[in-house]
């Protein structure tokens, strides 16, 4: 049996039980997600910066954003990248999050999701698997690369890490 959801609503008399679901519960929760990963040297001390953003209007503005800012310890800046990937599609599923739309500025991280270009370096191959396995677990998961400048605030969450080192602060806003 297909269930038609029109904007939102239930379409009247769809359910046989007499009981109709809350629209919202019917709609896929989705969020768009920025994530950075930053190296102090490369490799070096580095951190990890993640901003997700959940399309909810159930929910209060404060609610509604997710900040992440962790140190992992000596890596390359492509391992943090890698890291705030899988860091942050694992929050987000842990959110309920079915929809998602990942913006992130390293084009070599996104061109390899996205198949144009082969995962040749050994230490990458582990956090591309881990990261496909994980984006596969979304209804839908878009991953699009833009320039450094729109990313500015995972950038800025990633720097705060790599100076925090490991007595930092793991989680600086978690309201979701």
């Amino acid at each position: 049996m297909t269930n038609y959801i029109n904007n939102g609503n239930v379409q009247p008399g769809l359910f046989t039980s007499g009981e109709e679901p809350d629209s919202r519960e019917l709609r896929s929760r989705s969020a768009t997600m920025f994530c950075d990963g930053a190296s102090s040297g490369n490799p070096g001390k580095s951190g990890i910066g993640v901003l997700i953003s959940i399309n909810d209007i159930s929910l209060s503005d404060e609610s509604k954003t997710c900040r992440l800012s962790e140190y992992i310890g000596n890596a390359t800046n492509n391992v943090a990248e890698y890291s705030a990937l899988i860091r942050g599609l694992e929050k987000v599923k842990s959110l309920g999050i079915e929809t998602i739309d990942i913006y992130l500025d390293s084009e070599l991280l996104v061109k390899q999701m996205n198949g144009i270009y082969k995962v040749k370096n050994k230490n990458l191959y582990s956090l591309w698997i881990r990261a496909k396995k994980l984006s596969a677990n979304f209804k839908s998961c878009k991953i699009t690369h833009v320039r450094r400048e729109m990313n500015a605030e995972a950038d800025s969450l990633a720097r705060q890490a790599v100076k925090k080192g490991p007595d930092g602060i793991r989680s600086i806003d978690n309201r979701v």
